[in-house]
């Protein structure tokens, strides 16, 4: 029984190949981004500068969004499916190094917080209209839950292994 529920972690597999070939067609999708960007310089037209602005910017936002599939293919196949060696993982870049679960959902949250900030902006050079208050639920929501990630972030960090205690106030020593 217990080697059968073992087995299933060779499941995760499925989880990493589909990250990894996102982010194949997202760094896919930025080069076109670019392409187009790089045609719109070569023939420009009467609105041409805004357009690569904000083409340049989703295009950015595809090969972040692609590199940080990466890291998850990454995080579930050495965290999930395979033990890296001590050694070897020593010798992974930080940014590389996961942890755990809860790690990779931050990262997750982080992504989804810079896509909705350069959607939000790639808006606003598009539209070239004046803002109106309604165009402002989005920046709105972007704080909320920057707000929620920073609180997660803090409540996280207390609950390591190896944190260092909160300091008391000299009130709380007496």
């Amino acid at each position: 029984m217990f080697h059968v529920i073992l087995s299933l972690r060779w499941v995760t597999l499925v989880a990493a190949i589909g990250a990894a070939i996102g982010a194949m067609l997202m760094f896919v999708e930025g080069c076109l981004k670019l392409g187009y960007a790089l045609q719109m310089v070569v023939q420009p037209s009467a609105d041409t500068q805004t357009l690569v602005i904000a083409t340049v910017m989703q295009a950015t936002d595809a090969f972040l969004f692609g590199l940080v599939l990466i890291v998850f293919a990454y995080a579930i196949t050495f965290g999930f499916a395979f033990r890296l060696p001590s050694g070897l993982r020593a010798k992974a870049p930080l940014w590389m190094r996961v942890e755990g679960l809860g790690e990779i959902k931050i990262t997750l949250i982080q992504v989804v917080l810079v896509y909705l900030v350069v959607d939000f902006v790639t808006d606003v050079v598009e539209t070239e209209t004046r803002v109106t208050w309604e165009m402002l639920v989005k920046p709105a929501a972007i704080v909320l839950i920057a707000g929620a990630l920073r609180l997660l972030g803090s409540a996280l960090e207390d609950d390591r292994p190896g944190s260092p205690e909160k300091p008391q106030r000299p009130s709380e020593t007496v």
